[in-house]
């Protein structure tokens, strides 16, 4: 389960991963994370960089160490990383390390809508993409190539892993495309007529239709009532109810 942490944007994470090197001052940072293209390997905002500095400064995770003046810019606060801050970096790392996490990336959200083009735009359109890949790999993989001449290996393996997905991207891609390019595809003459007739063929209106009632009946059991919401025993309420009569006699 992920963690609820002070200050969660990856931003954080990054500003630990540099700190943990040297003390330096906010710009030095900003500079060294894009050098190193940590902006490729988490997705954050630049707009909230020196917001999430004074958070992490707030929470201890980091600290002043001294002030510094470069000619005539701005006087600009080191800091160094503290011993809650390296214990945050150890502990992230191993959550995200260990724990897999949903992720929705946009070539997930085009496929849930695939149903949307005709299967023959869906074909050129996911070869296209596969042309694209397949170049991007060629490129990934000479980059790499070339770092692991002058980099160690054990700063490298975001991008090994890239690589890998890539690779599997491709190889699926290829499947798919082989299916659809050979009209071995379950459903494709359906999904076919659809977009040729413009008619909602009858298997997939009820499929809808049962989905939809499934799904709704599976909530209307999952919701509790109003005697489980508060935790009264309705049973023992109506019981222990004095009738009038009772409360005559008393």
């Amino acid at each position: 389960m992920q963690k609820r942490r002070k200050v969660g944007n990856l931003l954080a994470l990054a500003v630990l991963s540099a700190l943990v090197q040297r003390p330096m001052h906010p710009y030095e940072i900003a500079t060294a994370l894009r050098a190193w293209g940590k902006d490729q390997d988490m997705e954050f905002k630049w707009g909230s960089f020196y917001t999430v500095i004074r958070n992490m400064d707030k929470h201890r995770m980091i600290e002043a160490v001294e002030s510094v003046r470069e000619g005539r810019r701005p006087e600009r606060t080191v800091y160094r990383i503290t011993d809650a801050g390296r214990a945050e970096l150890v502990d992230w790392a191993r959550e995200l390390v260990s724990t897999p996490m949903p992720e929705h990336p946009r070539f997930r959200a085009g496929l849930s809508v695939l149903a949307a083009l005709h299967p023959d735009e869906a074909a050129a359109l996911l070869r296209q993409r596969l042309d694209l890949l397949e170049d991007a790999i060629r490129q990934d993989r000479e980059a790499l190539g070339a770092h692991l001449r002058e980099v160690p290996r054990l700063f490298l393996v975001e991008s090994e892993y890239d690589l890998a997905m890539r690779d599997a991207e491709a190889s699926w891609l290829r499947g798919l495309l082989a299916e659809l390019t050979s009209g071995s595809y379950p459903g494709l003459d359906t999904w076919r007529a659809f977009h040729e007739t413009g008619e909602m063929p009858a298997e997939l209106t009820e499929l809808s239709e049962r989905t939809t009632a499934t799904a709704t009946a599976d909530r209307a059991n999952a919701e509790p009532t109003n005697a489980q919401t508060t935790g009264v025993d309705t049973t023992t309420q109506k019981a222990s109810t004095p009738t009038t009569s009772s409360r005559e006699a008393d």
